[in-house]
């Protein structure tokens, strides 16, 4: 298998290094599971001060990203990328403005050849260079970042996750949080018991059947508290009956953990009520 071949354009290519020398990430690369190249756009740049950003046209704060630098280094990624064999590709811009990535698109790009990522600074990149260069705008959330660098690691992290080879358990990237719609179930590991809360019991039975049943509720039950709109996505007509049982059960412990909860904090506070009469406080 040939590897995926990753084509940064970024004017702090040492930041990636995060990405190639350490962790899942670094291993894969090590065992040749994907390559990555950084373009920085300076050396593209046409006088001797290495510009490469500019005022905008019209007024306004800051500067913006000039056009020609970064056109050149992406075209020359691309002349590198079809050198390498890689065909199926995709220039992406990382950009407030693109649209949400999550793990369906992460799917879609690690079924291509390689990416070239656009990775801006400043107020932004000069518009005609977007629409003659970029096939698609991602962001990684609604908020805003110094510049695209770190959204390009997120995007290359979870696409390197799915490469075949890059975790040490297959299952690992089956089993993640929002693969299938559902948060990803609780786990445990020694002691058995920390601070007084103990390992639930069903994970040190070896049923493995019943290990399965109670991950599974605990996945639902996880995404019907913290993103029912992950549910409402996986079950557009409601829940099938399985499910539906599993949620029930997740709601009653709940509700007891809760009822538990409460009456310990009672009795906690009738044990110091009686400790300030003894005391004469």
């Amino acid at each position: 298998m040939m590897p995926f071949e990753f084509d940064v354009i970024t004017l702090l290519p040492d930041m990636f290094d995060a990405v190639t020398q350490h962790g899942v990430t670094g291993r894969a690369k090590k065992n040749n599971l994907y390559r990555l190249h950084t373009w920085n756009p300076r050396d593209y740049a046409t006088n001797r001060y290495r510009t490469v950003d500019d005022a905008p046209y019209g007024g306004g704060p800051g500067m913006i990203m000039m056009a020609e630098p970064l056109d050149l280094a992406i075209t020359d990624a691309k002349i590198r990328q079809t050198r390498n064999g890689t065909s199926r590709t995709s220039v992406i811009y990382l950009s407030p403005q693109g649209k949400r990535l999550d793990h369906k698109k992460i799917l879609q790009i690690s079924k291509l050849d390689g990416v070239i990522l656009l990775c801006g600074r400043y107020e932004g990149i000069d518009e005609r260079l977007i629409e003659d260069q970029v096939d698609e705008e991602i962001s990684i959330g609604d908020y805003v970042i110094s510049g695209g660098e770190l959204a390009a690691m997120v995007l290359i992290d979870a696409v390197i996750r799915q490469l075949p080879g890059a975790l040490g358990d297959t299952q690992s990237a089956s089993q993640d949080s929002h693969v299938d719609h559902l948060l990803e179930y609780p786990h445990y590991t020694r002691p058995d018991i920390y601070k007084e809360k103990p390992v639930p019991e069903v994970l040190l039975s070896g049923d493995h059947a019943k290990i399965e049943r109670w991950r599974l509720q605990q996945a639902i039950g996880r995404t019907w508290l913290k993103r029912p709109d992950l549910l409402a996505e996986k079950y557009p007509e409601g829940l099938p009956g399985k499910e539906k049982e599993l949620l029930e059960e997740f709601k009653q412990l709940q509700c007891l953990t809760i009822t538990n909860q409460a009456t310990d904090t009672i009795k906690e506070q009738e044990q110091r009520n009686e400790l300030d009469r003894t005391t004469g406080t």
